[in-house]
């Protein structure tokens, strides 16, 4: 995803980038979440309190999420 923000915009973006950038940021989401939740719970906190402190970062990743897969879907539909 980083390569892809520093080397040029969503809209340069060709459909192997984006399908990457996708992979890649949905693999971070879901590590974030699988080893946040597995520290919370040897730290043995609240599940609903971590949900919380958790919720505006997938919320940013997944509005990023979504701009990506439009994104991907116009290019697909230019193809």
């Amino acid at each position: 995803m980083a390569e892809l923000t520093q080397s040029k915009s969503i809209e340069q973006a060709n459909l192997e980038e984006l399908t990457s950038a996708i992979d890649e940021l949905q693999e971070y989401r879901d590590r974030l979440v699988r080893e946040t939740m597995a520290t919370a719970k040897k730290a043995k906190v609240v599940k609903a309190h971590v949900e919380t402190n958790l919720e505006p970062t997938l919320t940013k990743i997944d509005s990023m999420l979504e701009e990506l897969r439009q994104r991907l879907a116009m290019l697909t539909a230019q193809a």
